[in-house]
Parts: structure tokens; sequence; C-alpha cells
């Protein structure tokens, strides 16, 4: 069955029925219940693609007590499957990696999910990998390129932020689902900032990389790796762009704190007028135990829209499962009125790099301009996002890619 052979239902109805199936799914990751859910056809396809987007596939395959229709099953166990044998390509990945970085003498901080992977957190498959991050110093850059080519990965393209290597040799990425034969990029790093949501909030410093011998490095600290994760989420959400997988990570790390651990972050509340929100969002979905007086500085250092958007917000709200585009959805995190002027500016006015970043993306991802948007001039998606809030390319590629899939 085509793309175009699929008859959505008006985008309203499709909006209701991401965060009804986004929320129960949530729920079931962290308190399964014992029955399943009395869902529509309708609801179950596009659970599939909730699910993909929330990258939560392995866990709901373990967790939930009920079985769903015999298509949800075999999704689950499926993408399950996909998710091991892709776990599996990433450890080899990761040690070939360190033995060619330690080769070249160049030591490097193995981030996010790699890190994650290290310290046992997640079984293997339990957690979607789509990239390997590394943080390096400047200087070092050059030698890691050498190294990178050296098993074979090339550069692919470079931002502000961080240069992606591709495998020289790399297939298709599939559309919406785990797919373990998907290409694994990298991304080197030099610093560790987000716009949030125009000026840079950059945690490079805590991550101690002066100290990094050659090869692959973990975080100084269980906390420098939540400040990341922290930060990484509150990126996302200032984008509408958050995972559940995100606030999982943040959960079963911030587990096994300690009280030195806590005071860290403590100790650096001042600086965390963005941390709020994220770890707000974890602790109302997963119960976690963070110390009320940490909890109620962030929320006093938290500028107060901020603060009062993030005390209401739901994870549909702040995630792929948001439907609708968003002329400005990271408004709320300006912290002065010159911020909030500069970031409507550069969404009405976005930069030559910026545009080519985008076109860069969508040339990456061909299953973009399924939807015809991405192919209009500028200045009438400002004016659509203004006026009608039209649904989002991804996620709307993503529901029509899953329903395509459960009528096939």
């Amino acid at each position: 069955m085509s793309d175009a052979a699929i008859a959505l239902p008006p985008f309203k109805i499709v909006a209701s029925v991401l965060r009804k199936t986004t929320e129960r799914l949530a729920r079931e990751i962290v308190q399964p219940s014992s029955s399943a859910p009395d869902w529509s056809e309708l609801e179950w396809g596009v659970a599939r693609s909730t699910v993909a987007m929330q990258g939560t596939a392995a866990l709901l395959a373990q967790r939930v007590r009920w079985r769903g229709p015999a298509g949800w099953q075999r999704f689950l166990e499926q993408q399950r499957e996909q998710l091991r044998l892709r776990d599996a390509r990433i450890g080899l990945l990761l040690e070939r990696i360190d033995a060619a970085a330690r080769d070249a003498g160049v030591g490097c901080v193995a981030l996010k999910g790699s890190a994650l992977r290290a310290l046992g957190i997640y079984r293997p498959g339990e957690r979607p990998m789509g990239d390997v991050d590394l943080l390096v110093r400047a200087a070092d850059v050059t030698a890691l390129d050498g190294a990178l080519r050296g098993i074979d990965y090339v550069e692919a393209f470079v931002t502000e932020r961080h240069t992606t290597y591709d495998p020289r040799v790399k297939s298709e990425a599939s559309d919406y689902r785990e797919d373990a034969g998907n290409p694994i990029p990298i991304e080197v790093h030099t610093f560790v900032a987000e716009p949030l949501p125009v000026r840079n909030v950059d945690i490079t410093e805590r991550l101690q990389l002066a100290g990094a011998r050659p090869g692959l490095n973990p975080y100084p600290t269980l906390a420098a790796l939540a400040l990341h994760l922290l930060l990484h989420a509150a990126g996302n959400m200032r984008a509408h762009a958050l995972r559940q997988i995100q606030l999982h990570d943040l959960a079963l790390l911030t587990s096994r704190f300690g009280d030195a651990d806590w005071q860290a972050l403590a100790d650096a509340a001042d600086e965390l007028w963005w941390a709020y929100p994220p770890l707000e969002l974890t602790r109302r979905y997963y119960g976690c135990e963070v110390p009320a007086a940490l909890l109620r500085a962030l929320r006093r250092r938290c500028p107060r829209l901020l603060r009062l958007a993030s005390d209401r917000e739901e994870l549909t709200d702040v995630s792929w499962s948001n439907l609708r585009i968003s002329a400005f959805p990271g408004l709320a995190w300006s912290r002065t009125p010159l911020d909030a002027l500069r970031y409507v500016r550069s969404r009405a006015l976005p930069s030559r790099t910026t545009r080519a970043l985008m076109q860069g993306a969508v040339a990456r991802h061909p299953h973009l301009t399924r939807v015809p948007w991405y192919q209009l001039p500028y200045g009438v998606r400002i004016v659509r996002w203004l006026l009608s809030r039209p649904p989002r390319v991804q996620t709307i590629v993503s529901v029509t890619a899953a329903l395509r899939d459960a009528g096939s």
C-alpha cells in the first residue's frame, strides 16, 4: 500500500490519537496495567508511530502484561529484534573507534547513549541509538579524522555544533521503524552546548576532557553524565522534539545517584536555570526521588513563563508526538526580552547556514519529501505557521508510514 493510498482522518483527530496513545503507553512503561487498551484500528496503527518516535519499542515489549492485536505484537517483537541486532553492531563500532583512537593517541569522551551503554544501565537492545557521539579536543580533530577514515568513515557534513561522519558505503535509512541495517553516523563534537533558545548553554568544562586518555573515555562522574542528558533533553523540549527514552535515561541514571551526585547538581544549581523542565517532567512521569531542596532551587531559577509551562505540559506537548508546527516553540525559554526578540527573528529570518542545514537534513532523509513542505518558500511556511499551524512533516510522515504498515 503506498502513502498516497492512505486516507488520513482530519489532523485534529490524528493529533488527539497521538496524545491518547503517547500518554497511555508512557504510563504502561512505568506502571504496567493488566488489560490492553480498548483502541480502534486507527489508534493501534498510530501507536506504532508513537512507539517509534518515543524510542520505547523494546521497553514495551518487555514490560507490558497484556497482549494487543496480533499485528501490534509482531511489530513490537520485530522492533525488539532489530534493536538487539543494531546494539551488537554499535558495540563492534565502539570497539573499532576505541582502538583507532588509541592508535592515534586521541582521547575522546563517548557521549550520551554510548556512555549509558558502557555503564550497563540497559540490557542489550533495550535502548535505541541513532548514532555515536564523541567529544574531542579541538587540537585532536585532525588526528581523529584520520582515525575515523581508517575504519572506513568519511566526513559527510559540518555544522557549528559537530562534524558528522558516515560509513564510506552505506544503505538508505528506513523511514520510521528501527532497522538494524540503518547507517550508524559518528558525530564529533569539540564542545557540548544547546541554544536555549538562542544563547548557547555550554557545559564542556564540566566534562573534564583535558584529562582524557587515548581511546574512549567515560564521563568524569554520574552527575556530569546526568547534566548532559538534562541539557540535551532541554534542547529537545525547546524544539518539541523530546523522546520518552530520554526521560527513561534520566530516571535510570538518577536511581544510581548517591548523596554526592545530587550534591554536585545542587552546587551548580545557580547556573542550571534550564534544568527544571526536563527534571520535573522525569519526576512526574517516573516518580524519581529528586531531593526536594534541589527541585525547589532549580524551579526558582527557571524563567517564570517556562516554569509555568513546565508545570502543566505533558510528554506529548514537548515531543515528536506533538503534531502541530508551532511558529515559536522555544519562546518560553527566553530569559530576557532581547533573547525573545532574537529568537523570533531567527525563526522568521533564518540565516543562510540554518537554511543550508535544513536542506541537508532533507537530503539525508528523502522520505520527508513525501509531504510538500520543505519545497515551499520559507516565507510561505512562516505564514502557515502563524495562521494555520500545519502538521509537522516528520510526525505526519511517521504516522502515515505506520498506518501503511499496519494495513499491509
